[in-house]
């Protein structure tokens, strides 16, 4: 009877002790409840040895069901499977489950040691007792039960990866001893498989992972789970160059999966090793126009360079790149040996300690962090390109842009055209170039005119704006100041510059940072614009004068007429002054207090610091600075200045266009609104919120340029009050 005991302590039934489920296999799901019982027509034993036998054989049933689950996370037969038919439902296997196998085998292999033990003092002794059996297996009483119950939950909820070892630590923290010390070397084997994917992926920039288990995926692993079939994945990958590759990897490519990160491991820590790997990728997948350029043969073969390309592209996401030259030279190997020990110290320790980790997974983005810097910063002319966006986005050669307003002033006289608006501006910026540019500007080539669709690019101050029509092309004289006057006026306010990124600078340079230094460029060229527009007026004004005075001298009859149009005038120049006042005070303001300040701050940055992510921090600070002094996060404000520069366009052209000032009443309208946007505009930033804040530190500066003899205070507290306007405004009343 005793033996037949110890084998159903080893999950073997018969006679005695009987499963009520009989004929199971290894893939049977594990019961819920203990099926080992006493045989019902057992007379012979005492109800007392009946009870303390159906204790002791729970264990049997536990190991039997431990066993089955640990062959069956064992089993490697779908390997063979899943080349014969793809169609056939298969397990979904599991690394992680096989590792929690593992050690569920070593904790068995224990167990039967434990009842081999048992056997032998049974037969050394003249009158074996049960109480044996029972001392013998005393510790298990308290370690197989939790352990059915772990994989129980398992098997139910279907647990695998990152949420496995989320449950393994939790079941680590108990009071009982030898069930915590299983319950670590449970979780010791999970973290082998967990840190193998990490040096794979922070070592070699490989993500491992084959059954989705790991917190690091790739992105187009969501979009194949939503969507059954895609054919043209492998085709689209092949028509991608390794730059898009790159960048769509680096943005894109992959993402922290919430389910399979485990509790205990930080976000920020996720992020780290993310960037870790992502840069790895980047350091030892370098462009193939990168390499010939720092290559010996600098012109490579276009034939070349597309296949190489082509399979760059495919060995990018299942291996290292096969050239590996350059990629060392960028991570050499004594770095990548630096991660990879700090990894195999940590998967060597018997237990898991969180700040050795974290520790471990900061130096390890230091390191990707520092070659990361090298490449971008020193390699591929950082500062260079920086300087150029500063140079042609923020308006810093400003004779180039001078010169182009001047050579397309009269083409922007006219609504644009879609079909030909961009084609019609490079005449002139090419021009412009000529004339401004020097051949030593390398970075000019990178540069390009664009003219979007109009839809995208129009203001929402413009939209209420009729559209221009064709019938405005054809009119002249008096016609075309009336369409002019009805049409948006910032019809050519979309134009837009582009600029080539090459690898590595794309991880820098994104398309948020490129449409935010678009975002200025378009409101610094339509200041611009307006001062030129502004200026422009005053010289023909003043050459309209000396000619007059020319006149003047020869026909004495128009003299008194001369005199008359020029004191009916008088008012007009002092609201353009008023104008050219405001936009050069601003344009001072964004250029030299804000841009250039900003810039300043950036290059210490980048002379101090030597990491990437830091980089990127104090790149996106600058442009958040930009945007925030300018006030183009401020929607009042920058509506107000929106229809200040497309007041004193209207005001430039309705001068230069009317007849014997036959639209004075519209100068009044145009001269009364630019007062009260101006006054509106000076009171909103003298506010305590913005003056006071931070946000802007020169504002103050700028109000008290803008303010000097106190005459904005003046006339915008009359406003406020509404007790008197400008004093200019009621001269062309009189007329």
């Amino acid at each position: 009877m005793l033996h037949e005991l110890l084998l159903a302590l080893l999950g073997y039934t018969g006679d005695l002790i009987v499963d009520r489920r009989d004929h199971l296999t290894a893939e049977s799901p594990i019961s819920d409840e203990c099926t080992f019982k006493l045989a019902p027509d057992i007379s012979f034993i005492d109800p007392s040895d009946r009870e303390l036998i159906e204790r002791i054989i729970v264990l049997g049933f536990y190991y039997r069901e431990m066993e089955r689950f640990s062959a069956k996370c064992r089993n490697l037969s779908w390997i063979r499977s899943a080349n014969t038919n793809p169609l056939e439902k298969k397990e979904k296997g599991s690394v992680y489950r096989r590792a929690l196998a593992n050690g569920i085998v070593e904790v068995l292999s224990v167990y039967r040691s434990a009842v081999l033990h048992i056997e032998q003092k049974l037969l050394s002794e003249t009158m074996p007792i049960l109480a044996t059996v029972t001392q013998g297996l005393n510790k298990f009483f308290s370690l197989l039960p939790p352990l059915y119950e772990l994989i129980l939950e398992i098997e139910r909820d279907d647990i695998r990866g990152g949420q496995l070892l989320n449950l393994l630590h939790k079941r680590c923290h108990c009071g009982v001893p030898e069930l915590q010390t299983c319950m670590q070397r449970l979780l010791w084997h999970g973290h082998q498989v967990m840190y193998n994917q990490l040096a794979s992926w922070m070592v070699y920039g490989i993500l491992q992972d084959q059954h989705r288990e790991f917190f690091i995926r790739r992105q187009e692993d969501r979009d194949i789970g939503s969507n059954s079939s895609h054919p043209d994945i492998s085709e689209k990958l092949a028509r991608m160059s390794t730059d898009d590759a790159s960048l769509s990897d680096w943005h894109l490519g992959f993402h922290i999966s919430l389910d399979m990160l485990p509790e205990y491991i930080p976000m920020r820590v996720a992020e780290s090793i993310l960037f870790a790997g992502k840069a790895v990728r980047v350091l030892r997948n370098p462009s193939p126009s990168f390499q010939s350029g720092d290559a010996v043969h600098p012109q490579m073969p276009k034939s070349f360079q597309k296949i190489h390309g082509l399979a760059g592209r495919f060995h990018f996401h299942r291996e290292p790149a096969i050239n590996m030259g350059i990629g060392d030279d960028l991570l050499p190997q004594s770095e990548a040996d630096k991660i990879e020990a700090m990894l195999l110290n940590l998967k060597e320790s018997s237990e898991f300690h969180k700040r050795s980790f974290e520790c471990a997974v900061d130096s390890v983005q230091t390191i990707a962090a520092s070659h990361l810097w090298q490449l971008v910063v020193v390699r591929a002319d950082l500062n260079g390109h920086l300087k150029a966006l500063k140079d042609y986005f923020l308006l810093a050669k400003g004779d180039l842009f001078q010169c182009f307003l001047e050579e397309s002033r009269q083409l922007m006289r006219l609504p644009p055209r879609q079909s030909t608006a961009e084609a019609d501006l490079t005449v002139p910026f090419q021009l412009a170039a000529l004339k401004t540019i020097g051949e030593e500007d390398k970075y000019f080539s990178k540069v390009s005119l664009r003219m979007p669709s109009f839809g995208i690019t129009v203001k929402p101050s413009l939209i209420d704006l009729p559209k221009p029509t064709s019938s405005v092309d054809g009119g002249t004289g008096a016609s075309l100041s009336n369409a002019l006057s009805e049409m948006s006026v910032d019809g050519w306010d979309g134009i837009a510059l582009g600029y080539s990124v090459d690898w590595p600078l794309h991880l820098f340079f994104t398309q948020e940072v490129l449409s935010k230094y678009l975002r200025i460029f378009q409101y610094l060229l339509r200041l611009k614009r307006t001062q030129m527009e502004l200026e422009k007026l005053w010289a023909s004004v003043m050459h309209q004068y000396h000619s007059d005075f020319a006149k003047r001298r020869n026909d004495q009859e128009k003299s008194s007429e001369t005199q008359q149009k020029q004191q009916r005038f008088r008012p007009m120049w002092r609201v353009r002054e008023h104008m050219a006042f405001l936009i050069r005070n601003l344009q001072f303001y964004i250029q030299v207090d804000v841009i250039e300040s900003q810039w300043n701050i950036l290059q210490s940055h980048i002379q101090e610091s030597h990491d990437f992510t830091e980089l990127v921090g104090f790149h996106q600070e600058y442009l958040s600075a930009l945007i925030s002094q300018t006030f183009l996060d401020i929607g009042s404000v920058s509506r107000i200045l929106d229809s200040i520069m497309k007041l004193c366009l209207q005001f430039c052209w309705n001068i230069e266009n009317q007849d014997n000032c036959s639209n004075t009443s519209e100068l009044e309208h145009i001269a009364e609104e630019f007062n009260k946007k101006s006054n509106s505009l000076y009171t909103i930033l003298r506010s305590s919120r913005l003056a006071g804040s931070q946000r802007a530190p020169f504002l103050r500066r700028f109000l008290l340029r803008l303010n000097l003899n106190s005459f904005f205070e003046s006339t915008a507290r009359g406003v406020l009050n509404v007790v008197r306007p400008r004093p200019t405004l009621p001269a062309l009343n009189q007329q």
